[in-house]
């Protein structure tokens, strides 16, 4: 039967099978209906057939002296707190705060190289030399600046000298003041230009320069762009890469519709297929704002220590999420029925009257039903005899 409401199709075999049972009831209702028409007429003229309910707006009433008092049975529905237990997959991936592409600060010839990809490094270490002819011109502009500034300096004293005995013009003080100024000027900026491209180690050998290559930090080199020989000449590229892995994050692809249930600060439990028999517990530390378009999930981010290096990245993990304050309400598949394609329960307002009220299932066994939405944990409804009320 095709149907309008896609709840409807969510319906059990169990529970169809309760709407069913609900069924044979009314007609065993029905059967007893027609055997009472068939008593004597002195019997059914000896007093009225008493009223089974009454239909007020949205109420179903049941008048006290009615049959169905003795059929109608009300439960309060079961609520509570439930411990789901929520599963996404998952990744390692190295901490970026915690790696360093290493670009030299100008081009050159690599002339020396120290490390190899998976090599463990120290901060200060010297990975690679390389020549550079842009160093050694810095070092010439810093050597022809010294000098420039040394004659300025130079000349400065003498018109100085010339002034004060009164044999030069007061102009010819100021252009030497001028000149020592601007020399003064060239060779710091010079000096702060060599400082900056040298650093620490570098050297000048003859007509050559060379500037040693520095790990700044602790790690592992994971990516290595050159060669023994190499020539560097887009300075902009990194030449390798140097990981920290002591700390790594186990990233969580969180489905769209499951967002609400997530947030940073959660715990979580995280499995390894390479550690089957051990559990990691961590929290969530932060959740991506950015959506991806294909595959309708986010990333949540999960910080763990690694110094015995036990975590490698590109492993695959399974992150389990407990929500414990889910609220969960249940009835029988008993209090079930259909009604215009549509899945209703009975819910008592006060004693023998009764409302109809739709209903969206969520999981169930064998007996029961969680209800997604349609009722209050603190509504009590009919679990069997509803559908006598049916009409």
């Amino acid at each position: 039967m095709p149907s309008t409401n896609h709840n409807a199709s969510k319906l059990s075999v169990g529970s169809k099978l309760a709407i069913a049972f609900g069924g044979c009831l009314l007609i065993g209702l029905i059967w007893i209906v027609l055997f009472h028409k068939n008593e004597p007429a002195e019997a059914k003229n000896s007093s009225p057939p008493p009223e089974m309910f009454k239909h007020q707006g949205d109420e179903y009433i049941v008048p006290n002296h009615s049959p169905l008092i003795s059929h109608l049975k009300v439960m309060p529905v079961s609520s509570g707190g439930s411990a789901q237990v929520i599963s996404f997959p998952g990744m390692v991936e190295a901490n970026t705060a915690a790696s360093a592409n290493i670009e030299p600060p100008l081009t050159g010839r690599i002339v020396q190289l120290n490390v190899k990809i998976g090599d463990h490094v120290h901060k200060g270490q010297v990975l690679a030399i390389m020549s550079s002819g842009d160093l050694a011109q810095a070092y010439a502009d810093v050597s022809k600046a010294k000098d420039s500034l040394s004659l300025a300096n130079a000349s400065l004293k003498r018109a100085r000298e010339v002034n004060a005995i009164g044999a030069n013009a007061n102009k010819d003080l100021e252009a030497a003041q001028s000149t020592q100024i601007q020399a003064k000027d060239e060779y710091e900026r010079a000096t702060q230009r060599l400082k900056t491209l040298a650093g620490h180690g570098a050297k000048l050998s003859g007509s050559e320069a060379f500037l040693p290559i520095v790990s700044p930090i602790n790690g592992d080199v994971t990516a290595l762009n050159v060669g023994l020989g190499s020539f560097i000449n887009d300075n902009t590229n990194a030449i390798l890469t140097i990981a920290n892995f002591d700390q790594v994050w186990v990233t969580a692809n969180i489905p769209e519709a499951q967002l609400n249930q997530v947030h940073t600060g959660l715990e979580v439990d995280v499995t390894f297929p390479a550690y089957p028999n051990q559990v990691f517990h961590g929290r969530i530390g932060n959740i991506s704002n950015v959506l991806d378009s294909d595959t309708r999930r986010t990333k949540a981010r999960i910080l763990f220590d690694n110094t015995n290096m036990k975590l490698k990245p590109n492993m695959f993990a399974t992150v389990q999420i407990k929500n414990n304050n889910q609220q969960k309400i249940t009835v029988p598949q008993s209090a079930l029925l259909m009604n215009n394609e549509q899945i209703t329960v009975f819910v008592e307002t006060k004693p023998h009257t009764y409302v109809r009220k739709v209903v969206e299932l969520g999981s169930e066994n064998d007996t029961d039903v969680q209800i997604v939405s349609g009722l209050n944990p603190s509504d009590r409804v009919i679990v069997s005899g509803g559908v006598l009320l049916n009409d």
